[in-house]
């Protein structure tokens, strides 16, 4: 028989509780959650903190490929699967996760038109982050890629348009790994958009209206390679 659809079930709700199939754990700051080529089993979603993504090639070559924030799920390629997996996920900061398992994950998303609509919704919009990331990286200066991921960093626009901060405490290193270029090239590109007055550093890095403004109408203070 099939089973009743609870009209009032809530996505997030779901994902924030223990229950069959779900596991809510917590993890210190550079604590691994799964490393690659590890048995793939489970889909995760972050309550709290936030999770670096590392990909290293078989020459031994890591690279940073992405940062995920509470609201996002990661591992979900066994959904489609994936039996092991590909990238390591470490914790930036102390995290709480729910881990699901692919069975119970299947079944919500089966029987409940919400959750499905819920993780739909995430999907597509990662995929256009993924698109835009693409490129960005075929088509930008690097100088302009550090910029594009300060917004995004800061969430940029989600709010009334003041200062952002960048909740996520992010070395130059990491910042680097991510646009492709050296830690040298980022310091030098963050030393001046402070002096611009594009970012200000409070204890935590703040993103400014006119980095947005200047990344959109690609002003010459941000130059192409």
């Amino acid at each position: 028989m099939k089973k009743a659809t609870h009209v009032d079930f809530d996505p997030q709700a779901f994902l924030a509780k223990v229950g069959e199939g779900r596991t809510v754990l917590k993890f210190r700051k550079n604590e691994t959650v799964f490393s690659q080529g590890d048995a793939a089993g489970k889909v995760f979603y972050i309550q709290k903190g936030s999770v670096k993504v590392v990909v290293m090639s078989e020459q031994g070559k890591e690279a940073v490929v992405g940062i995920f924030e509470p609201g996002q799920f990661f591992g979900e390629g066994c959904l489609i699967g994936n039996t092991l997996r590909i990238s390591t996920n470490t914790a930036l900061e102390d995290c709480v996760v729910t881990a699901v398992t692919k069975t119970a994950m299947l079944a919500a998303l089966h029987g409940e038109p919400k959750f499905s609509e819920f993780f739909m919704s995430y999907l597509l919009k990662r995929n256009s982050r993924i698109e835009e990331d693409l490129t960005d990286q075929l088509f930008n200066s690097s100088e302009k890629r550090l910029a594009r991921l300060l917004l995004l960093l800061a969430n940029f626009g989600r709010d009334d348009g003041g200062p952002q901060p960048i909740k996520v405490r992010i070395s130059q290193e990491t910042l680097a790994e991510m646009i492709g270029t050296t830690r040298s090239r980022v310091s030098f590109f963050m030393n001046k958009f402070r002096k611009l007055g594009f970012i200000s550093y409070n204890g935590e890095i703040e993103v400014h209206n006119s980095l947005l403004d200047a990344v959109l109408h690609e002003k010459p203070q941000i130059q192409r390679d």
